[in-house]
């Protein structure tokens, strides 16, 4: 029997790069060899294994060494950290939008169904907030912790008209109202304006703050803006429409190549016709996008009945899904996803503040040791005392907002650089004519296919067949 003095000679432990698993192995493969359980766990101890050590695997070697004469075991293994889980917020109201189409019996869809408020009424329960788990730290073989992520805390969004308790663990209306999410996350709870009939000469234009309904259309050269939603029961034609929130059209857009309907949250259509469509989040239309300019966030949906996207420009963060893209007549139509170009805009512009607010703190700075100094040598006079207290402040004020600045910029360009998820869902056919861009890659189609997916991979533009 081998001492376990003598086992270096024989045998060497290797350790997986995280430390959380060991392997031992042959140097020196010797007939005849044995050791015991307990000089082996010496010679483990010894060599820096200290935790997780696999007790069959150790009775299996000891048992028949040779078996292992030219293969590794492994013969420890640590327990993984276990991370947090981050809070997350728990809206009682439906943060999707309510109104969804109806489908008919026969396969239309009867947009009048869209037209449906979230009202709320006042102290109403809008959200709570469940705190952050904590995480578990792990242990390597060498006996070494193994730290955790920790949960992040969500934080309430506060906009208009709501109010936490004084735990921030719950958020309530302040008032009656139309509960509404933006497009930077905040929560609402706005009145709402109706028009009962058509957005024209009767009316005038609508600036509203709150939430916009309109009983009839809208027509061509008039103005709808919101900081809630707009809802129009009729049609816009030739006009504009902003909301902070969403957009929602029961009879359509005809653009005419002019006006714009723009939204920070989701645009749904039944149709869009030589128009120019805006949203921070979703553009759904349930018939067809013919001939125009079209820019979602996230994605396009337009995979309805009819489902068509055929000319134009068709751009979306995340994804285009569509029936059918093109026609046989091959006219040019333009699909572009992984695109955010209203994100590289505020990257640049958040740039800008990063170098502005260096300039500023630098002299804020100066300043304040100047003030320093002369607090040091006892010639700070009253006037002086106030300043330097302002400074420090305004110093903290700056160091806070840099601060969030630089969690921005980092959040945006790791989405600008995530083109894993983008994609485009053909489940008709897709024409020749068809242009598919996704990042900084372009593909177009020569001949036409049916059921297909577009996705970035290895440097080009694969395309799948849908299961």
């Amino acid at each position: 029997m081998i001492e376990h003095v003598a086992l270096d000679r024989h045998l060497a432990v290797t350790f997986e790069a995280s430390k959380m698993s060991a392997r031992l192995r042959f140097t020196k493969p010797e007939e005849g060899f044995a050791c015991t359980e307990e000089a082996l766990k010496r010679f483990l101890q010894d060599h820096d294994v200290r935790f997780g050590l696999l007790d069959d695997a150790i009775r299996q070697f000891v048992a028949s060494p040779e078996r292992f004469f030219f293969e590794e075991v492994e013969i420890a293994r640590g327990t993984p950290a276990i991370d947090g889980k981050n809070g997350t917020i728990e809206f009682m109201f439906d943060k999707d939008d309510e109104a969804r189409p109806m489908e008919k019996e026969d396969g239309r869809v009867d947009y009048k169904e869209l037209i449906r408020l979230k009202n709320v009424g006042k102290g109403q329960l809008l959200a709570r907030r469940h705190p952050a788990e904590p995480g578990t730290p792990g242990k390597a073989v060498t006996g070494e912790e193994v730290p955790f992520k920790a949960g992040k805390e969500a934080r309430f969004k506060i906009g208009k008209n709501v109010v936490t308790d004084e735990r921030h663990t719950s958020l309530y209306a302040t008032i009656e109202g139309m509960v509404s999410q933006t497009d930077n996350g905040k929560i609402n709870v706005f009145n709402v304006y109706e028009v009962h009939g058509d957005v024209d000469y009767g009316s005038g234009n609508v600036d509203f703050v709150g939430t916009v309904v309109i009983r009839g259309s809208v027509l061509p050269g008039f103005r709808v803006k919101a900081a809630g939603d707009i809802r129009v029961q009729g049609g816009v034609e030739g006009a504009e429409l902003f909301a902070d929130g969403s957009i929602e059209i029961a009879g359509g857009i005809i653009g005419y190549h002019k006006g714009i309907v723009k939204a920070g949250a989701n645009v749904k259509s039944s149709f869009i016709q030589d128009g120019n469509v805006e949203a921070g989040g979703d553009v759904i239309v349930s018939q067809s996008i013919m001939h125009s300019e079209v820019r979602a966030g996230q994605n396009v949906v337009c995979s309805g009945t009819k489902g068509l996207i055929v000319g134009g420009n068709v751009q979306a963060g995340d994804g285009v899904t569509a029936r059918t893209i093109g026609n046989t007549m091959a006219t040019a139509t333009s699909i572009e996803v992984g695109v955010l170009p209203h994100l590289r805009n505020e990257l640049a512009d958040l740039h800008k503040r990063m170098r502005e607010t260096a300039e500023t703190m630098q002299k804020t700075t100066q300043a304040l040791a100047l003030l320093d100094q002369m607090a040091l040598a006892g010639n700070l006079a009253p006037d002086k005392v106030a300043l330097r207290l302002k400074l420090s402040v305004t110093k903290r004020q700056q160091d806070h907002d840099r601060s969030e600045v630089k969690e921005r910029i980092f959040e945006i360009e790791q989405v600008l650089e995530d083109t894993e998820r983008a994609k485009v869902v053909v489940s008709g056919t897709i024409y020749s004519g068809a242009k598919i861009v996704i990042g900084r890659y372009t593909k177009f189609l020569k001949e036409q296919a049916s059921r297909v997916t577009f996705r970035y991979a290895e440097g080009d533009i694969v395309m799948s067949v849908n299961r």
